[in-house]
């Protein structure tokens, strides 16, 4: 992973964190979307991403996010292989085959 991008990814990352640790979990899942952007296409960063969503879904009582994100964390051995839909924001409620368009101040780092 690029280290700007990392850079990006972590800080997405860590916004996240804050949030579900003051009980935001709407705002926790917004921006693990966007680490999941980031990520998507590094195993590791793509796992934790997928991990936290499924925490922020438990904690929300939002069963179709968690059923969703245990398939997801099965399914993010695409990245290993370069089968990821760029853009995709993660979440259960969208396909997780489908290509989505990357927010204007993410689309720097996939240049």
């Amino acid at each position: 992973m690029r280290k700007e991008l990392r850079a990006a990814y972590e800080t997405e990352m860590a916004a996240a964190k804050r949030l579900y640790r003051a009980g935001d979990y709407d705002g926790c899942l917004s921006r693990l979307e966007r680490a999941h952007i980031l990520g998507q296409r590094n195993y590791i960063p793509h796992v934790v991403s997928h991990y936290w969503m499924l925490k922020a879904g438990w904690r929300k009582g939002d069963r179709k996010e968690v059923r969703g994100q245990i398939v997801r964390i099965a399914g993010s051995a695409g990245s290993l292989v370069g089968a990821v839909p760029l853009g995709n924001t993660g979440r259960a409620n969208v396909s997780p085959v489908k290509p989505m368009p990357i927010p204007d101040d993410l689309a720097r780092y996939f240049q």
